[in-house]
């Protein structure tokens, strides 16, 4: 395997992730959205998923999970220089959640900022902290978060996305790696044509919040899933082999897959789509639902803890989501 040449390699120092303490059974969703408990999990591969308090927005699951990245890392808030949020479900318009991050954190020394690539968000932000972080004159340290609260945007009785989506957050320290070690190759990609696939209509400019679009259901999130399911098929394989490719990482060289959450049945026929047999597909959805941003995140978290990545081992992380988007990252432990 060659690394993709670098000014100053970045990696990660430590990982963390949050789950809110509700968790929410197939049985007591299933009503409202007009299935059964089975039908759900036969169709989706999902049997819970965790709903924040009504006392939390995603910022307080963004910097709970922050702070145990920054814990696993051994450093402060203090010594951060950048923090990205991904989130497709901000604490509000403005200012960006982010900021709130920031504060709640007391990382006084910090940028922050947010990005909203809805599922794929987690990769982007990885992307920019780590061309920010490589461009500085001076070491720094990134704070990098995936978190949504999805459960604040769902139309209840709509099987197609209520069944789907929890809440979460997911956070890395990105640091100065060893030679070799750490991010080295990625690809980002937009496909904008597809943007109607999924989607909130209503509360931006094009469509400002009124009686009219709270009683029409426009601030509820939708999503076209067979769409969406022909969307992943047709472009994440061809993206993923096409980065193995340009880094020089044969197919049988990665050792570890960190999908974005999405469906487990979707990922079951994605995983024989790549043909990566020598691959280990790292899932979580069967707990967690789709977190959206923090899916990626928090699958990493639990694989970088329990020490089921090994070091010197190369893993892809692969988000695709609204926009349409696809995120890939390629990394080394």
């Amino acid at each position: 395997m060659t690394a993709i040449a670098q000014q100053q390699p970045i990696g990660i120092l430590g990982t963390g992730s949050y789950l809110p303490a509700r968790v929410v059974s197939n049985t007591e969703i299933a009503g409202p959205a007009g299935v059964d408990a089975q039908w759900i999990e036969r169709k989706t591969g999902i049997r819970a998923r965790h709903r924040a308090a009504p006392d939390q927005a995603t910022s307080d699951l963004a910097a709970e999970a922050g702070r145990r990245a920054l814990a696993a890392a051994g450093v402060s808030a203090h010594e951060l220089t950048t923090i990205v949020v991904a989130t497709s479900t901000p604490d509000q318009p403005q200012p960006a959640t982010a900021s709130f991050v920031q504060h709640l954190l007391g990382a006084d020394q910090a940028a922050a900022v947010d990005v909203n690539a809805v599922c794929s968000g987690f990769v982007y932000a990885l992307a920019m902290a780590g061309g920010l972080l490589r461009s500085a004159a001076a070491d720094g340290l990134a704070l990098v978060i995936g978190a949504d609260v999805y459960s604040r945007i769902l139309d209840y009785q709509d099987r197609k996305t209520a069944i789907l989506f929890g809440d979460g957050a997911g956070a890395v320290v990105l640091g100065p790696a060893p030679r070799g070690r750490g991010l080295y190759a990625g690809r980002l990609r937009g496909f904008g044509a597809e943007h109607g696939l999924i989607g909130v209509e209503a509360g931006g400019s094009r469509r400002p919040a009124s009686e009219g679009t709270v009683r029409e259901g426009g601030h509820y999130f939708r999503m076209d899933g067979r769409g969406v399911r022909e969307f992943v098929a047709a472009q994440v394989p061809k993206l993923v082999h096409g980065l193995l490719d340009e880094a020089r990482l044969r197919p049988e060289e990665l050792r570890h897959l960190v999908p974005h959450q999405a469906n487990g049945v979707m990922l079951r026929e994605l995983a024989d789509l790549l043909e990566l047999p020598d691959t280990r597909m790292h899932l979580n959805v069967e707990h967690y639902g789709n977190t959206g941003a923090a899916s990626i995140p928090i699958a990493l978290d639990e694989a970088w803890r329990a020490e089921a990545i090994g070091a010197g081992e190369s893993v892809l992380l692969a988000g695709f989501g609204g926009g349409m988007n696809c995120g890939l990252a390629l990394l080394e432990r």
